[in-house]
């Protein structure tokens, strides 16, 4: 009966049927378009015209609602009626809404629930659809609800359990981008039930590519294949993907790989508010310096990842290693070559009530859409926080939680691959790192053998770009005398290139390189260094990955001596 309709309707229509329950949240992506499969052909309408015209066609009055609009209707007959109605109530109480209808909530539910009981006790049937409903009962804490909040959460709460409105064809629709932007006492209602409108999935992106261009010579408007941009807009939804094929249409710039990872990445970036950034690098895994078997390991997941195993790849990785080990670089230049995007997740934390915990569930629900994708969280140890945060009414407990559980769905993996980079990885909660979540640990340590210092120093030429006037490596990097990080490196060849231009070069002597090199002193916090290095052996969860001279130390004794550090820093 309902086989024409997509997923989540169908859910919808089951859930109505069973005649428990008339009051619904509708959430996620709720500003998109909706495919209504026909016999010949599929149309794309608005979600409030999907509703009103076809999902409850039948019914006699389809309502809307929302604080800017005020009150409006599906139909002159539905309108027509309903006026007759205010007419007799301004004649019976001397108010005058029938010449000015409020806008307000409170006294908008006033009206509704008078006009709903006596139509609703004349057997009609009646459809009310509030839209934009986290301006109407938004996520407050009880004490801090406003008299207008309250007093709408109690007209839909009570609706949602009358035996008048159970017993009769009726049904709120509460329309919502975000739940968690919703009072909680409404979501956790038992009268009430969600239902999550996803980011279409590939087939639902075919069809759509199929419908806008049928008509059109498609080659004239994408250089890319039908089947193939259906797959390559993962993460968008119709009207973006409209937008697109317009912008060919109008312009007359075919689509090409480029303009569409470039008009993506702009989109989904907009999409998410701008708290999803795009992780993009001219380096790849040959441009980092030293960490031999952790780029082994990684490559080993891109062909994994290549070869459709999905299945074998870990739920996430933590990567760790004192500062300047260039944990960040990594994993940048891993997503060169991965093949698939790669984000990272900027501030979503907001001082508004609800507005954290309504970002992070955006945040999330495209990242699902956008699968196959990795997510790079940096200082993962300060972002994430744990499920014993305190002092912001609960707001980081509940962040913790929905990531917690979004990590360990199994449905991910190889979907969703999570990065976490932190220098203190024993700061994090054990709940991020055990098995399920973030299931490997990369240790990254700093150069230590002569080997992995002049690999060290030839990796960050290039990334320098620093001209020398011969090739060499200076004897302090080769014997050693001093210990350079990764990002000390960097700076050192930096103030060379600063002091060669200073004398009107543009190649860097040997002599001014050894000079910048011996004078370079990089900030010294050696316990601290020693505690994040020691935390980092003891967290790998790989021998094997380990450096040898890490490799037989006693663990035991490792602890011991991290305690002894955290004591003496801390």
């Amino acid at each position: 009966m309902f086989d024409h309709y997509p997923k989540w309707a169908r859910e919808f229509a089951q859930k109505y049927l069973g005649r428990t329950i008339n009051q619904f949240i509708l959430h996620g992506n709720v500003h998109d378009l909706v495919p209504l499969q026909r016999k010949d052909n599929t149309e794309f309408v608005r979600l409030k015209t999907f509703l009103s015209d076809d999902f409850f066609g039948a019914r006699d009055f389809v309502i809307f609602y929302d604080r800017s609009s005020g009150i409006y209707f599906r139909d002159k007959e539905t309108q027509k009626d309903f006026n007759q109605a205010i007419v007799g109530r301004d004649s019976l109480v001397g108010t005058e809404y029938a010449k000015n209808l409020p806008k307000d909530p409170v006294r908008v539910f006033s009206i509704l629930e008078q006009y709903l009981r006596v139509r609703l006790d004349n057997k009609k049937s009646v459809a009310l659809i509030v839209d934009y409903a986290e301006t109407i009962v938004p996520m407050n804490e009880a004490g801090s609800s406003g008299t207008e909040d309250r007093n709408s959460l109690v007209y839909l709460s009570r609706w949602a359990h009358d035996p008048l409105f159970l017993a009769s064809d009726f049904t709120t629709v509460l329309i919502t981008e975000n739940m968690t932007d919703l009072n909680r006492t409404l979501i956790q209602n038992p009268y009430t039930t969600n239902i999550r409108i996803g980011i279409p999935d590939e087939s639902q992106r075919y069809s759509f590519i199929e419908s806008e261009t049928q008509g059109d010579d498609y080659t004239t408007v994408s250089a890319i294949p039908a089947n193939v941009l259906a797959r390559q807009t993962a993460g968008l939804n119709f009207i973006n993907i409209r937008s697109i094929l317009s912008n060919a249409k109008e312009n007359k710039e075919k689509i090409t790989h480029e303009k569409l990872t470039e008009t993506k990445k702009e989109l989904i970036e907009a999409e998410a508010y701008g708290l999803l950034e795009f992780v993009e690098t001219d380096f790849d895994l040959d441009d980092v310096a030293g960490h031999t078997k952790v780029k082994k390991h990684l490559r080993q997941a891109v062909t994994a990842l290549k070869r459709g195993r999905q299945d074998v790849l870990p739920m996430g990785y933590l990567v760790c290693g004192p500062v300047g080990t260039g944990k960040t670089f990594l994993v940048t230049c891993f997503a060169s070559e991965v093949g698939i995007p790669m984000v990272k997740l900027k501030n979503f934390r907001s001082q508004w009530q609800g507005v954290t915990e309504g970002n992070l569930e955006k945040i999330l629900n495209l990242l699902e859409a956008m699968a196959p994708v990795a997510v790079m969280i940096d200082e993962a140890d300060a972002y994430l926080g744990d499920r014993d945060s305190s002092g912001d009414s609960g707001v980081s407990s509940r962040v913790f939680s929905q990531i917690a559980s979004f990590m360990s769905d199994t449905s991910h993996r190889g979907e969703i691959i999570w990065f976490l980079m932190t220098a203190r990885p024993d700061l994090m909660p054990v709940d991020l790192k055990r098995q399920g979540r973030a299931e490997e640990h990369l240790a990254l340590f700093h150069p230590y053998t002569e080997e992995e210092r002049v690999e060290l120093f030839e990796v960050m030429k290039r990334k320098t770009r620093i001209q020398l006037t011969e090739e060499c490596v200076p004897k302090i990097i080769k014997d050693g005398l001093k210990t350079f990080s990764g990002a000390d490196m960097e700076a050192a060849l930096t103030r060379a290139k600063f002091r060669a231009a200073a004398e009107g070069k543009e190649e860097v002597t040997p002599e001014i390189l050894d000079a910048a090199l011996t004078d370079f002193l990089p900030p010294t916090y050696p316990e601290e260094i020693e505690l994040q290095t020691l935390s980092a052996v003891i967290e790998c969860t790989s021998n094997e990955l380990l450096p040898e001279r890490y490799q037989e130390m006693d663990r035991g004794e490792i602890l011991d001596k991290i305690e002894e550090l955290k004591f003496r820093i801390e």
